[in-house]
């Protein structure tokens, strides 16, 4: 389900960019933000601050489509990406909780 959830808000992504080269991961460019942060925390912070967008686009392209300003497509789109975007902090908030859980076990 995620694969598909995958493909269809790259297309959302890929529509918008002409002359970019698509050969390039959204991982990658993660990874290149993350080395050019001072530390762990702002990574993280970025991360979130970049969900919260996300999920206020999607509810802002609602909006429009209720209004009748923008296309089922475009809110489908919004949507989907708003969804694959709590997805993955659900589960990036999942392996915190394990971690912490695992070090709180460990045996001084």
């Amino acid at each position: 389900m995620i694969n598909s959830i995958n493909s269809l808000s790259s297309l959302s992504i890929t529509r918008d960019l002409s002359g970019v080269d698509l050969g390039k991961s959204q991982a990658s460019s993660s990874a290149q933000s993350a080395t050019n942060d001072a530390s762990f925390a702002s990574v993280l912070g970025n991360a979130a601050t970049n969900a919260v967008n996300s999920i206020k686009g999607a509810e802002n392209m609602s909006f429009q489509g209720i209004n009748g300003t923008a296309t089922t497509r475009e809110v489908v789109d919004a949507v989907m990406q708003a969804q694959q975007t709590l997805q993955t902090a659900i589960a990036i908030r999942d392996k915190v909780v394990s971690a912490f859980l695992e070090v709180t076990k460990m045996q001084m």
